[in-house]
Formats: C-alpha cells, sequence, structure tokens
C-alpha cells in the first residue's frame, strides 16, 4: 500500500514538472533567432566568377617574362580595392591624365558613380565661382574697382574640374553607358558654360582670356599641340616620299611588272604612310580616332552612290594596271584616238598626240574600247604599196623594188622583206612591199622607201600611173539642134491653126520659161 501511494506520488510529480517545463521551452524557442539555413554551396560559374580579378591580377605578374623584365619598380604594387581607386579618382587634385588613365579598368557601373561625384566636384566649385562673381556684383554697385583674379583662379579650377568630368564620361560612353545620362552630365556642363559667358562683363573675358593664353593647360598646350601637328605633317611628308623612293627601288627590281603598275603601288605606299603617321600623332596626342573610321564607314556610301562614274573609271584603272594592255611610252590607239601614252592615273589615261595635244580620256572608256597598242612589240612590219602601168616590165618593177629595199641600212633581214604582185588594179598593175623594221624605225623607213621607190621607177622609166578620165564630145548638125537660125525658119502657120498644130510651137522650155504649161490657157 505506502508503495503504491509513493508510485502515484512520483507520477504526479513527473506530470507537474512537465507541465511547467514544456510552455519555458516554447517560448525559449520562439524567441530564440531561427536557425540559419544551411548555406547551399556556390555554382561552378560563381565560383569562377568570384574573386577573378585578383586571379587575373596575379597571373599578370607572376608570368615569368614578367618577373624576369625590368620594371619602373622591384615588385608590382600591392592591389588596390575598387572602394580605394575611387576615392583616389574622385579627388578634385588628381591630374586629368592620371585620372584618364586610372579609369581604364572600371566597369560602366563603376564609371556612372565616378561621374555622379565629378557632377558634385563641380558643382561646389561652381557655387564657389558664383558667390565670388555676386561679391564682385556687390561692390562694383558701389562704385568700387574690384580685381578679377580670384574670379578667373576659381573659374580655371572649375573648369579643371569639368575636365575630368568630360574625361569619365567619354569612358562611359566607350564603355556601353546609358546615352541619357551621358547626355545630361555634357548638357549640365555646357549650360553652365554658355551662361556663364553670357553673363560675364569684357573684362572678366579678357582676364580669363588672358589667363587661358599663359595656361600650361590652355594656350600653351593648344600652341605645343599645332606646332606638334605642324612639324609632324612635315616630318611625314619627308618620311612618306623616302619610302615611296625606297618602294619605287624596290619595284623597279622586280621582273614582269609595268611602270604603271609600279606608279600606283608607289602612290598607294606614299598615302599609306600618311595616314597611319596622321593616325600615330592624333592618337600619341590624346585625340580619339575612332570616330573617324565610323565617320569614313557612314560616309562610303554616299561617296560611293554619287561617284559612281569615278569608281567605274577606278576598276578600269586597276583592270589597265593588272593585264598591262600598254606601258608609259607606248604609241596607241584608244577611244578613237592614237598617241603615246604618258601616264595612267586611278581615274583616266593622259595620251600625248604627235603633233603635242595633251589628251586624258576616262580610263572606262579605254578599257571599254580596243585597243591597239603599236610599240608593243619589238619589230614592226612597214606595209606599202606601189603601182605600175599595165605596158611596164613586171620582172623589171620587182628587180627595182628588192634593190631598194636590200639598200636600206634600217630595214631588217629577219624576217625577210616581201615584194610581191598583189592585184590587179583599174589602172596599175600593184606591188606590195612588206619590210621589217625596229619599232622605233618604222616611220623613218616608211617614208625613205615612198621617196626611194618614186626616183627609182623613174630612172628606170617605170610609170607610176594615175587616175585618168577621158571625155569625148560628139557634136550634132547644126540644123538639128533648136532655135537655131535655121531650125526656126518654117512658114508662117495658116490663120486659124490651132496652137497644137502649129509648127513653130515651143515643144521644150528655154531659159526663162520655166512657168509654161502648154495645157493651161496662159500664153
Amino acid at each position: 500500500m505506502p508503495r503504491d501511494i509513493l508510485r502515484l506520488l512520483s507520477i504526479l510529480l513527473l506530470s507537474l514538472t512537465a507541465c511547467i517545463a514544456i510552455p519555458a521551452i516554447a517560448q525559449e524557442t520562439a524567441d530564440a533567432p531561427p536557425e540559419a539555413a544551411a548555406e547551399e554551396p556556390p555554382s561552378p560559374a560563381e565560383q569562377v566568377i568570384e574573386g577573378a580579378e585578383e586571379r587575373g591580377r596575379q597571373a599578370a605578374i607572376s608570368r615569368p617574362e614578367v618577373l624576369s623584365a625590368a620594371g619602373a619598380a622591384d615588385a608590382p604594387l600591392e592591389p588596390e580595392s575598387d572602394a580605394a581607386l575611387l576615392t583616389a579618382l574622385a579627388n578634385p587634385s588628381i591630374p586629368s591624365d592620371e585620372l584618364a588613365l586610372r579609369t581604364l579598368p572600371l566597369t560602366a557601373a563603376e564609371l556612372s558613380q565616378l561621374a555622379q561625384a565629378w557632377e558634385g566636384i563641380a558643382k561646389g566649385m561652381t557655387k564657389a565661382v558664383v558667390q565670388e562673381q555676386m561679391a564682385i556684383n556687390a561692390r562694383e554697385a558701389n562704385g568700387e574697382e574690384v580685381p578679377r583674379e580670384r574670379l578667373t583662379q576659381l573659374t580655371e579650377v572649375r573648369n579643371d574640374a569639368f575636365e575630368n568630368l568630360s574625361t569619365v564620361v567619354a569612358a562611359l560612353e566607350a564603355k556601353g553607358g546609358d546615352e541619357a545620362e551621358v547626355a545630361g552630365y555634357r548638357a549640365y556642363r555646357a549650360a553652365i558654360h554658355v551662361d556663364e559667358t553670357q553673363r560675364a562683363d569684357w573684362r572678366t573675358l579678357l582676364s580669363q582670356a588672358a589667363n587661358w593664353a599663359t595656361d600650361e593647360d590652355g594656350g600653351v598646350q593648344l600652341a605645343l599641340r599645332v606646332a606638334v601637328i605642324v612639324g609632324s605633317l612635315l616630318g611625314l611628308l619627308i618620311l612618306a616620299r623616302a619610302v615611296r623612293g625606297v618602294a619605287r627601288r624596290a619595284l623597279s627590281r622586280v621582273p614582269d611588272l609595268s611602270k604603271l603598275l609600279q606608279a600606283f603601288i608607289v602612290m598607294v605606299i606614299y598615302w599609306l604612310t600618311i595616314a597611319f603617321g596622321l593616325m600615330i600623332v592624333l592618337s600619341a596626342l590624346g585625340i580619339d580616332v575612332t570616330p573617324l573610321f565610323a565617320l569614313v564607314g557612314g560616309a562610303s556610301f554616299i561617296i560611293a552612290f554619287a561617284m559612281q562614274d569615278t569608281l567605274g573609271n577606278l576598276a578600269a584603272g586597276l583592270m589597265i594596271m593588272i593585264n598591262r594592255p600598254f606601258d608609259e611610252g607606248d604609241y596607241v590607239t584608244v577611244a578613237g584616238t592614237g598617241g603615246t601614252v604618258q601616264s595612267v592615273s586611278i581615274v583616266s589615261t593622259t595620251v600625248l598626240t604627235p603633233d603635242n595635244q595633251v589628251i586624258v580620256i576616262p580610263n572606262s572608256k579605254v578599257w571599254g574600247d580596243v585597243i591597239t597598242n603599236v610599240t608593243a612589240s619589238a619589230t614592226r612590219r612597214v606595209d606599202l604599196t606601189f603601182g605600175i602601168g599595165y605596158g611596164d616590165s613586171i620582172e623589171k618593177a620587182q628587180e627595182v623594188l628588192e634593190k631598194v629595199v636590200a639598200e636600206h641600212p634600217l630595214i631588217l633581214d629577219d624576217p625577210a622583206p616581201v615584194v610581191r604582185v598583189n592585184a590587179l588594179g583599174a589602172s596599175s598593175v600593184d606591188f606590195i612591199c612588206r619590210p621589217w623594221v625596229n619599232v622605233e624605225d618604222y616611220w623613218t623607213v616608211y617614208w625613205d622607201l615612198t621617196r626611194q621607190v618614186k626616183e627609182a621607177f623613174d630612172r628606170e622609166g617605170i610609170s607610176i600611173p594615175f587616175p585618168q578620165t577621158d571625155m569625148h564630145v560628139h557634136m550634132a548638125k547644126p540644123g538639128a539642134l533648136p532655135f537655131t537660125e535655121e531650125a526656126t525658119k518654117t512658114a508662117p502657120p495658116e490663120e486659124g491653126t490651132p496652137y497644137h498644130a502649129r509648127e513653130d510651137r515651143v515643144t521644150s522650155f528655154r531659159r526663162g520659161d520655166e512657168g509654161y504649161d502648154e495645157d493651161s490657157d496662159n500664153t
């Protein structure tokens, strides 16, 4: 019995303890912060991205060739955090060159924050300029003469801040920043400059202009840049000419290369040297040449459309230079014009005629027409025709022609000259005389043979017929002619005889009777 009572009391005590403990545990559990959920391990992409910047830096500075190379410092500088970099770049006293260099690694988002900081810096400096201007206006209103040196210096410092803002904004635009944001920064700067210029008096503007002209970052820098550009242009011209001379001498040693193609290649090398040199000089001066390429690309379509004929001439000129139908110094017949080729440019061919006329022919007409190159070969055949009378001896004329040809010193033995009877003409027996000569001796031989054959035929009594016309006139009897005295002696017509039956009626027109009509009533 006592044991049962003790057991019952133990059960009651345990139940009471549980009732008290459970609410307390529940309250503690509710008050306690929830346990943090188990963090998931980063994905492979996140593992690659995390720390990529530092890994890239370490990979660059740990290369053997980098470690063994001499540099400005014994060891690479310590890494710089993004916060420290942005703080340094937002320093109002940072030089613009350093700012432009150190903004290279920044992203578009970081550049946007930096642009906001520089806009705030420029805003604060503009407030200082406005306060100084107001102080000047107040004192001048009282009739005082106030110097403007402080205002000029404040404006220059503020303008430097705006230059740094422009540098950051340009970098933001180049890295794909928001166009509206970029336009807003530039509009803010332009509005302040325009408004200040409009409101400033002439003494303030004069003081600012004098200060800018003597400032190292203003007029002095501009003068130096202009001098560098002018000096660079002169140096580029000298360099381009030297390169052109070297290229011309090198191309002259290349076999089977026409003079026209040599001149074209030399010209291209000359202008490419100047173009690349100018880009290098402008880039060294800090001028961005990328917009120039965009401008050329955008205008190329318009230029090509407006210069269709010129581009056609250009293509024809390239075909002439590549296929080489003629070269400088050749005598050609092109586009109906014969002369010596003086030069071939990109769009035209210049020909000098025998009477010393300079004719410029578009290349499209040259390449699109028949081209006859008279001096392309080393030798040329002289084609002559001589006629003798039908009563002259053919054998004797043949001997005279062969003798005259054989005695001429400029006629070549190989190929042998050809002298043959070629045709039986209307009034002559025609011989062909075809000797071969060097190209430069063509006209000399042509003229010499023409004269010498005529003289030889005259000595040998061989006639050279020329066109003749025989006219035979047959005279009629005097009485058969109309309107003569004999023809008009007829008996007078009887009275009342009709006109058509009269013997003396007019049967043909005489001078002055053009309007006569036999069938009309007019007499």
